[in-house]
């Protein structure tokens, strides 16, 4: 299934799509928090963060190399935001993936854009043993965000507790009804004016193309990484064969709340907590693919880069694009459901790289020369 803007999608087989969730604008739609009773109403227009999120977010100018932010190249640039997404059952009975294209997010959720420049959301959000949870995300996730009572002044803590907003309210969703338990992976990306803000809990992940190179937005939070790892073993999980508590093979998402030992009132080792980075783009900066792990099961992200640059180059249609990944991916035996969000930041496509040719000096010794006389005298006799 291919979107262009403002898409919401999901897939249930290769050749036809399931209804999609309604539009944020429509009257029938609204944010469901959980009441005393496990019963989901309305919530307020305003949200207050959540309780393990008081303190402020992380300052965005941290180097890359502390899995942050990306260098800042200039000031100036005003992305132009185009938008495109395709998803596919791949070789599996069933489609958990679910997907989320706002090219004009602030105001598709009624709030007056705050900067210059586009306002945009795009999410991925994989689903496990059902995609209940990966509906419950896409449907709910972007609403807690606006309406934290700090958006947009603090918009890295207000995504950061949007996820742990959503993973409570699912949660007691599922007591009021057990058929909803299950979980999934998300990832987000926001494009606030120059800004860019990728947040992850899963094995999705987010490659942004600046000037030709793949920069990595996202960790993948697989239980074998160190860093998860210890993480897990601190709250009283294990690992076993690459698997949390032997049985999940990520080490975050949201939901799963039915599953013994992962997740609990005062935490556990399966955590619903994102991790952040951010950007400040530039003239450098092409595009954003946003990828479900089946597509990164067969894609290197700089071979991502490469592939998709090609394509854009083209035809320049961030949908078709993506459509273009998931073929490829299916081509190279990806066994899981496929779904791809591109983002292109330009209205023209990708210019041809000019790498420039190494100057390498080349001379002989006065001993070469007389040898290569020597030689050359040689063939004429």
């Amino acid at each position: 299934m291919m979107e262009g803007n403002n898409g919401f999608g999901s897939l249930d087989n290769a050749n036809t799509s399931e209804s999609k969730p309604p539009h944020p604008r429509a009257p029938s739609y609204g944010l469901q928090c959980p009441s005393s009773n496990g019963v989901l109403k309305p919530c307020k227009k305003s949200l207050v963060r959540h309780p393990s999120l008081q303190v402020k977010s992380k300052a965005l100018d941290i180097a890359i190399g502390n899995g942050h932010a990306v260098e800042n190249h200039g000031a100036e640039f005003i992305p132009i935001v185009r938008s495109g997404a395709w998803a596919d059952i791949g070789l599996r009975t069933s489609m958990e993936d679910v997907y989320l294209c706002v090219d004009d997010f602030m105001h598709d959720y009624g709030l007056k854009n705050f900067a210059d420049g586009p306002s945009a959301f795009y999410g991925v959000f994989d689903g496990h043993g059902g995609k209940h949870a990966a509906d419950f995300a896409c449907n709910h996730l972007p609403r807690f965000i606006v309406e934290d009572e700090d958006f947009p002044g603090e918009i890295e803590g207000a995504v950061a507790s949007a996820f742990l907003q959503t993973d409570t309210a699912f949660a007691e969703a599922c007591l009021s009804d057990s058929a909803l338990a299950s979980g999934a992976t998300a990832l987000v990306a926001l494009v606030l004016g120059r800004m860019l803000v990728v947040a992850n809990a899963g094995d999705c992940r987010a490659v942004l193309c600046r000037g030709g190179k793949a920069i990595e937005m996202s960790r993948d939070h697989k239980p074998m990484c160190n860093r998860e790892r210890r993480r897990i073993e601190a709250c009283g999980g294990s690992v076993y064969d690459g698997y949390l508590n032997g049985q999940l093979n990520v080490a975050r998402a949201l939901g799963d709340w039915h599953m013994e030992g992962m997740k609990g009132a005062d935490g556990g080792p399966l955590s619903a907590e994102p991790e952040l980075m951010t950007a400040e783009l530039t003239e450098e900066d092409e595009f954003l693919i946003i990828g479900c792990d089946g597509i990164w099961d067969v894609f290197l992200s700089q071979n991502a880069v490469d592939f998709a640059r090609r394509r854009l180059q083209e035809h320049n249609d961030p949908a078709m694009c993506s459509k273009d990944l998931v073929d490829e991916a299916l081509k190279r035996k990806s066994g899981d459901n496929l779904t791809v969000v591109v983002v292109c930041f330009q209205s023209n496509p990708p210019p041809n790289l000019i790498v420039p040719r190494a100057r390498v000096q080349r001379s002989f010794s006065a001993e070469g020369l007389r040898e290569l006389q020597s030689f050359l005298d040689s063939l004429g006799n």
